[in-house]
């Protein structure tokens, strides 16, 4: 996906196009000083929101727009990128026209909402899980059992149980798994 979005934005006149998987970006960006970073918050080598907002600023403390590329549907994946203190949201379903509007929106220091994710963003404020039951439920995600995650997190075995029920209600979950699932669906994880 990288290589033919890099093709298409690289056709136009006033956009000079430089793409790298995300282990190179940071330093490409320290490099090249973009305008414009596009980051897709949902590839397989995707950035966590804390390493995204790395890229928007450079040693110089000159800031740097960046613009994230997110799926529709998956609200809690939304709720990270506004962590990443991004200037830009586009749907990866988007026309290319949209994305070329939104990164010279951006480039020009503009605020650029794709109106697809208008509604993801409206759910993204609702996310009923705490950080805290977040914590929990990705060791849990990673398959740490209740005293491993509770060693982890420095809690009581107990703890972390009532964090998992707590967690199975607020997601409308049957079990642990079904919990896992509901929440990796809605981007929370």
């Amino acid at each position: 996906m990288r290589s033919a979005l890099a093709a298409l934005l690289g056709r136009e006149q006033d956009i000079e196009v430089v793409a790298a998987p995300w282990k190179d970006a940071p330093g490409r960006a320290r490099q090249l000083r973009p305008d414009v970073c596009v980051v897709d918050m949902d590839g397989a080598d995707s950035p966590s929101a804390h390493d995204a907002a790395q890229l928007t600023v450079s040693e110089s403390e000159e800031q740097r727009a960046l613009l994230v590329l997110a799926p529709p549907g998956k609200p809690g994946l939304l709720r990270q990128a506004v962590k990443t203190r991004a200037l830009g949201f586009v749907s990866k379903d988007a026309p290319p026209q949209r994305l070329l509007r939104a990164i010279r929106r951006v480039a020009e220091g503009e605020r650029f909402i794709d109106s697809a994710l208008a509604f993801g963003f409206l759910q993204a404020a609702e996310m009923p899980l705490t950080p805290r039951e977040l914590n929990v439920l990705s060791l849990a995600a990673e398959g740490a059992s209740v005293s491993e995650i509770a060693r982890s997190l420095h809690l009581s075995n107990g703890t972390v149980r009532n964090y998992m029920s707590a967690i199975t209600r607020k997601t409308g979950a049957r079990n642990r798994v079904d919990a896992i699932r509901i929440s990796k669906g809605a981007g929370w994880l």
